[in-house]
């Protein structure tokens, strides 16, 4: 096996400057990303340091708001109490949710996005249905379907639904006429210029689409989780108010945050993949 100082030894002066420059380029790039991190990290760190100085020093009351030890320590007992059994419910409610609910406005805000005359009489109903607040879709639902897990899965596919649709529609109807009349030039039939011109050129709104109905799906999860629900975060957090557990309720928040932001992190990383032929600004 040939080792790494025989092999720099043969590079030609050209190659050894080139193999440092990426060298140095691959250092830069990850200390931006840990610098990044810090200064992230900052104001959440400096956010819990006043609540903890303001609870301790008897500015805020102790019982309408914990102070942060407070909610680790309550944090460490819910897990050993059953915490990750009500982490994996709701995870699960929210996957199931939102995969229906944006499979579902993919395909629906496609063909809206595709043709006017779908637009035409699909668009309308959707933009009405829309303006409707998540709690008004619990008791119709219950109504329908029940106490089960189908009404809380259905609820939160509502929630992953409309963002998407509209990320989709908007991102057809947003393409360059440029890259149109191009692929006209080519002769590309509707079904051609649909799949190789206006969906690729769509993905970067569809991805915004699906990132805000990530989001939007926990936040209608909690609303789910108000039908009958004995498991899941929305449920501790339903407990937390009904013993006037402030320490439980704020645990419960703390943990949506650190769901939603991991999920959307993943989001973000498919993105990049996915969408790894931009050339987009990127600021310093």
């Amino acid at each position: 096996m040939t080792s790494p100082s025989i092999e720099l030894d043969a590079q030609t002066p050209q190659q050894r400057v080139a193999t440092g420059q990426a060298t140095n380029g691959a250092a830069a790039r990850r200390g931006f990303r840990s610098s990044r991190v810090l200064l992230g990290l900052a104001l959440p760190v400096l956010a819990l340091l006043a609540a903890e100085i303001a609870v301790r020093s008897g500015a805020i009351p102790g019982n309408l708001l914990p102070a942060p030890s407070d909610i680790f320590t309550t944090l460490c007992c819910l897990a050993q109490h059953g915490l990750a059994t009500h982490i994996a419910a709701s995870t699960l409610r929210v996957a199931c949710g939102f995969v229906a609910g944006a499979a579902l406005a993919i395909l629906i805000g496609s063909a809206v996005g595709l043709s006017r005359s779908v637009e035409a009489v699909l668009d309308p109903s959707f933009q009405a249905l829309r303006a409707i607040p998540s709690l008004a879709w619990v008791p119709l639902l219950l109504l329908w379907l029940g106490i089960d897990e189908a009404p809380k899965i259905v609820l939160i596919a509502i929630g992953a639904f409309f963002p998407v649709y509209m990320g989709v529609v908007s991102g057809i109807r947003g393409v360059d006429r440029k890259l149109v009349e191009v692929a006209r030039l080519y002769r590309l039939g509707r079904v051609a210029l649909a799949r190789r011109v206006l969906l690729p050129a769509a993905m970067p709104a569809m991805f915004t689409g699906l990132r805000n109905g990530l989001s939007l799906a926990w936040m209608f999860m909690v609303a789910a989780e108000l039908i009958a629900a004995s498991r899941g975060l929305g449920y501790l957090l339903s407990d937390g108010r009904e013993t006037s557990r402030a320490d439980i309720v704020l645990a419960s928040i703390v943990l949506l945050a650190l769901l939603g932001k991991v999920s959307d992190m993943l989001m973000v990383r498919l993105e990049n993949r996915v969408l790894s032929w931009r050339d987009n600004y990127r600021s310093d």
